[in-house]
C-alpha cells in the first residue's frame, strides 16, 4: 500500500506569487513550482490543480527524510498547522527537487541545441557540396 502525503504552499517570491507543491510517495519527495501572476485565492488555487493536474510538471524524485507516523491528538495537530502557517518559504528538499529539475531541463535543452547545431552543420555542408558539383558540371 502506497503512503502519500501533500502540502501545497502560496509564496511570495518577488515579484510573482509562487505555489509550491509537494508530494511524498513512499518516502521519495517530487515538486512541482506553480507560478501565479497576482495573490491567488483559495478557490483559484483549487480549480487550477484541478483543471492542470495531468499538465503539472514535477521534479525528479529525491529520498525524503523519515518521519515516523503516529496518532497526533487534534489539539496538537491544530497547533502544528498553525505553525506551519507562519513559516514562510520552501523546505530545504523542496529545494533541492526543485533545483534537481532546473538542471534537468538545463541538460536536456543543451543537448536539443547541440543536435540541431549538427545537423545544420550537416545540411550546410551538403548544400556546399551540391554547388560544387554544379561549377564541376560545367552547365
Amino acid at each position: 500500500m502506497q503512503k502519500t502525503q501533500s502540502t501545497f504552499i502560496v509564496v511570495f517570491d518577488a515579484p510573482y506569487w509562487v505555489g509550491i507543491y509537494e508530494r511524498v510517495i513512499d518516502g521519495d519527495l517530487e515538486v512541482c513550482k506553480i507560478t501565479f501572476g497576482k495573490e491567488p485565492k483559495d478557490y483559484e488555487v483549487y480549480t487550477y490543480l484541478f483543471e492542470h493536474w495531468y499538465t503539472l510538471s514535477f521534479s525528479p524524485q529525491v529520498q525524503a527524510t523519515n518521519h515516523t507516523s503516529r496518532k497526533v491528538n487534534p489539539k496538537r495537530m491544530q497547533r502544528l498547522v498553525k505553525k506551519q502557517m507562519q513559516e514562510k518559504g520552501i523546505t530545504t528538499k523542496a529545494q533541492q527537487a526543485l533545483k534537481a529539475q532546473q538542471e534537468a531541463r538545463i541538460q536536456e535543452k543543451k543537448h536539443t541545441k547541440k543536435v540541431q547545431k549538427q545537423e545544420q552543420k550537416q545540411q550546410q555542408f551538403k548544400l556546399r557540396q551540391q554547388k560544387k558539383k554544379a561549377k564541376h558540371r560545367g552547365h
